[in-house]
């Protein structure tokens, strides 16, 4: 027996009987009969209003027939007909209706890529959103550190003593390295010029100016953004993923103190600590080059230093340090606190938070050094 369907118009309602095996062991010697039947039901939908299923004749069943039936109720869907799936046997009704109720995919074709200017306009669309989101989150950390001043804010003490031991001991060993690299990179480059003017020894208040009044901020700043700025878009998207952070929300803690406000402390109090010990590894690595490479005495290294070097200078690097502190929390704790809810979104918010906080650090780098110049300081 093969499969088959009987298809009888009764008044406006098409009736689409199933009858005999239609399951893929039965089919087996006849594959293209599924079709040919679906085919041909489809065909008759246009002198109809409803379409009515039954499967009272039907000996054995599996996808197959879902697979055909779904076909043709889709068809009549599209047609504007109704679909009546109230008289199939067993838990067929109930998943077909399933079926019926996820929208129709586009058949597997890629969506079409938008142009140029096309791109360029959702771009710019998104800007009034972002802005306001930016400025609501501002707002809500300010008032967040108002409450933490005042002692109401419901942040935990132990938290936020990790945070800070995570923002400022654990950094170390990363800081070092690149701090000492830098004061050897830049000593060993200006040597090269300075060796034609037989000026060998000022590269120790070279390399101690730069360090202490900018590569030092700036080297850390970017330390840190990819370091703690990107765990902090982590950790906190990766609790927007799990629901963690409407838990808090949902027992009466609010996030921003419990999440963000130690982040930023911790960040802002301690990348100007390190920016002190990078600028000592930065000179040190410096004076390893000026000792052993430039025949410079350690005395008159660290005389050249100390007679160049202003007390301004450490404070304009401590300036910059402070500022950069809260660029990256703020642009970590935003992206992850703005974090979707699957794995990739957590990726796209840590990538976010490393770039963004890279372009702020340097457009803050340019406007306090633009500032400090017109006060002549």
């Amino acid at each position: 027996m093969q499969p088959a369907f009987d298809i009888q118009q009764e008044r406006d309602t098409l009736i689409v009987r199933a009858s005999g095996p239609w399951s893929r062991q039965a089919l087996t010697s006849s594959p293209l009969v599924p079709d040919a039947m679906t085919s041909k039901a489809i065909a008759a939908l246009r002198d109809a209003k409803t379409v009515r299923f039954l499967a009272d004749d039907v000996t054995a069943w599996d996808s197959v027939l879902l697979s055909s039936f779904n076909a043709v109720a889709q068809a009549a869907r599209a047609a504007g007909l109704a679909v009546d799936t109230s008289a199939l046997p067993g838990g067929m009704g109930p998943m077909l209706d399933m079926a019926l109720a996820v929208p129709p995919g586009n058949g597997g074709s890629r969506k079409e890529e938008p142009g140029f200017l096309e791109t360029i306009g959702e771009k710019t669309l998104a800007w009034p959103g972002i802005t306001k989101n930016v400025v609501d989150f501002v707002g809500d950390v300010a008032m967040s550190m108002a409450r933490f001043f005042s002692g109401r804010a419901s942040c935990s003490p132990r938290d936020t003593w990790n945070v800070f031991r995570e923002c400022g001991v654990d950094a170390l060993p990363i800081v070092t390295l690149t701090s000492l690299l830098l004061g050897l990179i830049l000593a060993f480059v200006s040597s090269m010029q300075l060796k034609l003017f037989g000026a060998e020894i000022y590269v120790a208040s070279l390399v101690g100016v730069s360090m202490v009044r900018v590569m030092g901020p700036v080297l850390t700043g970017i330390v840190l953004s990819g370091r703690t700025g990107a765990s902090f878009a982590a950790v906190i998207g990766s609790m927007q993923v799990n629901e963690e952070v409407d838990a808090l929300t949902g027992f009466g803690i609010s996030p921003t103190d419990f999440l963000v406000l130690p982040r930023v402390l911790g960040l802002a109090v301690m990348t100007p600590l390190l920016t002190l010990y990078a600028d000592v590894a930065g000179i040190a690595g410096g004076f390893l080059v000026g000792v052993l490479m430039l025949d410079i005495s350690p005395a008159a290294y660290i005389g050249n230093t100390l007679q160049f070097m202003k007390l301004g200078y450490v404070w304009t690097g401590l300036l910059h340090a402070f500022v950069f502190g809260f660029i990256i929390s703020l642009c970590g704790c935003y992206q992850g606190m703005r974090c979707g809810r699957n794995a990739s979104a957590v990726g796209r918010a840590t990538t976010a938070a490393v770039v963004n906080s890279i372009v702020g650090i340097i457009v803050a780098t340019s406007v306090i050094t633009i500032i400090l110049t017109v006060l002549d300081l």
